[in-house]
């Protein structure tokens, strides 16, 4: 994959971006500690349904504006959105609001920020519903009335999905793959 830095305010940050040249884009954010390979597997399978992807090396300091500043630099008015643990903490931020800017979100591990985590504390309270699609992929770390109970803050299609893994990425990078696809296609 291209790696490229982007510097927004006092910090940069490294993307890669691969695949083909094409308005299906789709932004994945990483968990806090995943290498930045983590997603390389996963970028196969999407650039093989003509998908062009976008991987934040590390989401860690990253914000919804600091996102918005790489896909002005990237030239991507339209993305779809994939992010695990913490990225998908920040996607879910990134995401909030009125369509727009976002095409489908697909979250593994994270409830929406106003959804009580395990231990009962809210992460953001203010944290606006979603006007779009979302999948969310309930692994091991994440309780499935986390996920029931983020429904009531999506204001789209909600699916949740199943799946005995603890790393989406690295053990079921097919089955990320097959939902962020899945959410990208128009029929």
């Amino acid at each position: 994959m291209k790696s490229r830095q982007i510097t927004v305010g006092d910090q940069a940050w490294t993307v890669r971006v691969d695949g083909p040249s094409s308005r299906h884009n789709v932004l994945l954010l990483p968990d806090a500690d995943d290498p930045a390979d983590v997603f390389d597997k996963v970028c196969a399978r999407l650039h093989e349904s003509e998908l062009q992807t976008v991987v934040v090396e590390s989401a860690g300091g990253l914000d919804p504006k600091g996102v918005l500043a790489i896909l002005d630099e990237l030239e991507m008015p339209y993305v779809n959105v994939a992010g695990r643990g913490t990225g998908a903490a920040l996607a879910w931020r990134v995401c909030s609001g009125r369509f727009g800017r976002f095409m489908s979100l697909v979250v593994a591990d994270h409830g929406h920020p106003a959804v009580p985590a395990a231990d009962g504390n809210v992460p953001d309270p203010a944290c606006p519903p979603l006007e779009l699609p979302v999948t969310m992929l309930v692994t091991k770390s994440l309780p499935r009335a986390t996920a029931d109970a983020s429904g009531r803050y999506v204001y789209g299609e909600f699916r949740v999905v199943p799946l005995e893994v603890d790393n989406i990425a690295t053990e079921a990078g097919h089955e990320l793959a097959t939902e962020i696809v899945l959410r990208t296609s128009l029929w």
